[in-house]
This record gives structure tokens, sequence and C-alpha cells, in this order.
């Protein structure tokens, strides 16, 4: 190519063109951007910086962190998932990598005698299908009343925080699961809508269900309910993530169709107030949770982190004394958190699911109301080891977030607060969606659980059981220290109470009598 009468080849005008525009940018650097020290004193290198700081964690993932070295999953974890949602080999060769010894290390112990896998029986014609022994409701006589058939359901996520094909594909991965979909405080979407059951969350913003002027509105609540799947309805306290901030989703992310969801303006950050409008003390509380379960007939709880304990023991004295209130409780830790929030405090406030849990079951269990709500745990507990620990420790249920994400195509990138999420999950931009094969998805979240549900059983056959909450705090046991273990009985200084469960056969037989 001639170019001033000179001729150049293709490659030469290349290597022009890229030191011209290095030259630019050499330019810009000294003599205009005044923003960046690093930038102006090591021009054009300096940018490196910035690309280095942007990709570092992706990068530590593969070359340098250890296979338990990563936060909040490390590889080991995101592996398990990853081969049970595509069906592949989720075993591990070559013993354990974990430091036995450790304190706080759990360790299940397996019985002498297990139960026989031989004469499991499978509800409903699945082998890996765990009802939950308790039925949501019954102690108030709701007018329907909901035993879940699956111990392990998708916590609160909002279309808004996912994206449309991440909400769609674990609502129709729901459904294959026989599993419940929670929507989190965003609203049902038309993505949650492919036949899963509901548990509908209502925070602070009262998404959904409120009237032209943002208020909750009992009418729009029940028209809503009549017209979707909505099994339970979950009042939203505050979350592990965020507890006394109201949730947050950038403008963004804010969609038309988000906003016409959600009732509120395209393209401005969603600000959901970090208290209710509706009630200010465990007596108002109390009276919006029967109101709302008076109108729908609908079981309906609460979810709350756990802070300050005064309020947990209002609320058990109340309910026992007027015999009204949740139908249950999800306890969140503080480990839990898919959504934006501030660094202190996703770090420092609210207890984690551990201890938070162990203090709210143990006032109600002195109350003696422990055995009529059903309590669900939430924080991180994704996985058997932990699920069982949970529900040694009394949880009747099981919600899962972050590895449901996971096992869809999450790579951990921890961008969900951005709007820039690489494999198109917790993102607005319809290019990245695009990366989502919603019914491939759907398929990945199916199976994910039911390799959960089936090494879930596979333990509590090992322990003598036949079912999950069976498990007591006797049969954990924790190391504190080199030879040196205790039991979660210890630790807990309570027994939860006795599970209702008999069998299996009888659960199927309950929920066939239900339908009759």
């Amino acid at each position: 190519m001639e170019i001033f009468g000179q001729t150049f080849s293709i490659l030469e005008l290349i290597g022009i063109s890229f030191g011209i525009i290095i030259l630019l940018i050499f330019i810009f650097d000294v003599f205009v951007q005044k923003k960046y020290a690093i930038v102006h004193n090591f021009p054009v290198l300096g940018h490196m910086r910035h690309f280095l700081t942007m990709i570092g964690p992706e990068m530590r993932q593969y070359w340098v962190a250890n296979d338990k070295e990563e936060l909040p999953f490390n590889r080991s974890e995101r592996d398990w998932i990853y081969a049970s949602a595509k069906g592949e080999n989720n075993t591990f060769g070559f013993g354990t990598s974990e430091l036995l010894y450790g304190v706080g290390y759990p360790i299940i112990k397996h019985s002498g005698f297990p139960f026989p896998t031989s004469k499991a029986y499978a509800p409903f014609g699945d082998k890996t299908s765990i009802p939950c022994a308790k039925v949501i409701g019954s102690h108030h006589k709701r007018r329907k009343i909901f035993r879940p058939k699956s111990i392990i359901n998708i916590s609160a996520m909002s279309f808004g925080s996912l994206g449309k094909n991440a909400i769609s594909s674990l609502n129709q991965g729901a459904k294959l699961a026989g599993c419940y979909h929670n929507t989190g405080e965003g609203a049902i979407s038309d993505y949650h809508q492919f036949g899963a059951d509901l548990m509908w969350q209502i925070g602070t913003g009262y998404f959904g269900c409120r009237d032209e002027d943002g208020n909750f509105s009992l009418d729009v609540l029940e028209e809503k309910c009549l017209n979707h799947p909505v099994r339970l309805i979950e009042i939203k306290l505050s979350q592990g993530a965020k507890p006394g901030k109201g949730g947050i989703l950038p403008g963004a992310k804010v969609t038309k169709e988000i906003a016409r969801v959600r009732g509120i303006p395209v393209g401005e950050d969603c600000l959901s107030p970090n208290t209710h409008s509706e009630f200010s003390n465990v007596d108002e509380l109390i009276d919006f949770i029967e109101r709302i379960a008076e109108r729908t007939g609908i079981p309906v709880g609460i979810k709350a982190a756990v802070g300050q304990i005064e309020f947990w023991e209002e609320l058990a004295l109340r309910m026992k004394e007027r015999n009204e209130g949740p139908d249950f409780i999800t306890v969140d830790g503080s480990e839990g958190g898919t959504g934006a929030a501030p660094l202190t405090f996703a770090d420092h406030v609210s207890l984690p699911f551990k201890i938070g849990f162990t203090r709210v079951y143990d006032i109600f269990q002195k109350m003696g109301l422990s055995r009529y709500i059903v309590w669900i745990g939430s924080g991180k507990l994704g996985f058997p080891d932990r699920t069982i620990i949970a529900m040694a420790m009394g949880c009747d249920i099981i919600h899962i977030a972050r590895e449901a994400m996971l096992s869809i195509g999450c790579i951990q990138a921890q961008k969900c607060h951005t709007g820039e999420c690489p494999v198109g999950i917790a993102t607005q931009n319809k290019w990245l969606e695009r990366g989502i094969d919603v019914p491939l998805k759907a398929e990945r979240f199916k199976r994910y659980l039911e390799s959960f549900r089936k090494e879930l059983l596979a333990i509590s056959h090992s322990a003598g059981y036949e079912h999950p909450c069976q498990f007591t705090a006797h049969d954990i046991e924790f190391s504190t220290g080199v030879n040196k273990f205790s039991t979660l009985d210890d630790v807990l200084h309570y027994r939860k109470d006795s599970s209702p469960f008999k069998s299996m056969i009888e659960l199927e037989k309950k929920f066939k009598k239900k339908k009759r």
C-alpha cells in the first residue's frame, strides 16, 4: 500500500498504527489525565496495573490458590458442584486433604449397622426424594398447609439481582427436581412462572404487592397468590449479607422490565428501606402475619439474620401468649450473600449460622414452641455435611443460593454487584445473558440437586437413618485440638425436639391423604 509516495506492507502499517496509538496514550497519560499518579509516572505501562487488578480474582483461581484455600467457596467445593451438575464423576481420590485435627473440624459418626440401602423407599418414585418431615402451617390451621417434597430448596435471589435466563433456569430446574423456588424480594417475575412451587418473599419495598403510591396492598397480594403457584410467603426482616440495611439493586440493573415487575423508576438505584412500614414492633409483626395468612390461606413465615437476641425472646413470648405468629422461621447466617453489600455489613454485622440458629432455637424450645415451627437454615449450607449438621441442630429445610448459581455456571468471579457477571447470571446485560442455555442449565441444576440429595441419603443410611431429620447432636463431633473431640451436644446445650418422621412410606401416605 502506498502512502505519501512510500510503499508499506500490511504488517508495517499495523506496526505504524500501533506505534501511533502508544504515542497518543503516552501523551494523554503525561499531559492530560490527572487522576492516576501511577499512570502519569509510568505512562502506558501503568495501565497494566489496572488490567491485572481487574482479572486478578479469576487468575488466582487457576494459577495461585490451592484446592482448599479460596473463599467463599474453595476449588474442591466448586468442583463437586460442577461435576454433580454435569452428571460427571463427583468422587475424589487419594484420601482427604482436610486438616482432621483442626479446631472446629466436624465428624459425622456412622453406625455399626447402617440402614440397608436395599430397603430404602423412594417416595413419588424418585430415589433422591427427601420430603420435609413437618407440615408447614398445620399448627395455626392455615387453609393451604404445605409439606415440601424436598428439604433442599432454592433460596431468595431476585429477578434483577439475577438475569432472566438465570431465573428461568432455576425455576425450570426446580420444577424438574421437585423443589420450591424463593422469589427473593424482587417480586414474582415472568421468569418465575415455569411451574415450580414458589415461596414469595416480601421485603421492605413490598415489590409486586403494593399500590400505585408504593404502599403495601393486601388486595394485590391476594390476587397474585391466586394467579401463581405461591405455597409459602416469607417476610424478610433482614438477610445475612447486610442485616438492618435494605436491599440494593444498582441502577444499571434496573431495566424497563424490572421496573415494571417491581413498580419502580427505570435506571435508578433501587434502595429498599431498612425497616418495614407495616409494622414496627413484635405485636404489629404478628398482626401483619395473621392478616396475610387469613386473607390468602397460605402459611406465612419470617426470614432474619440474628443479632440482638431481645427481639427473638419477645417474639417467642408473644407467640406463646397469643398462639399466633410465623409458621416457619428462616435463620440466615452471616456467611450468606448473593447481593451487593457494604464491606463492613458483609464482614462484621450479624452472627454466623451455627451461632445464630443455636441461640434462636434454644429460646423457642424453652418456650415449648420449637416443635410447632418449621425451621429453615440458610447460609453456605449447600453441601451434604453442612446440611446434616444443620439438621442435627434442629433445621427441617435448607435453602441454597450461591451453590445453585454455581450449578448453572457461576465461576465465582465476584462481580455480582457490578452488573458485569462474565457468565451471564448476575447481570441484565443481554449479550452476557445469551451465554446461558436455559434448558441445559435447568437440567444441570436438577442433576446437582439430585446428586446432593442422593449423597445426603447415603450418609444418613451410613449413620443408621432413613431420613436426614433423624440426625441428632450426638451424631456429630467437632475437633477441639489434637486428640480432643467434643459432641455437638456439648456445644449446643440443648437437644433438638424429636422428629415426627416415621418412615418414607408414611410420608408418602400423608401426601396422598392430603390430596384426597
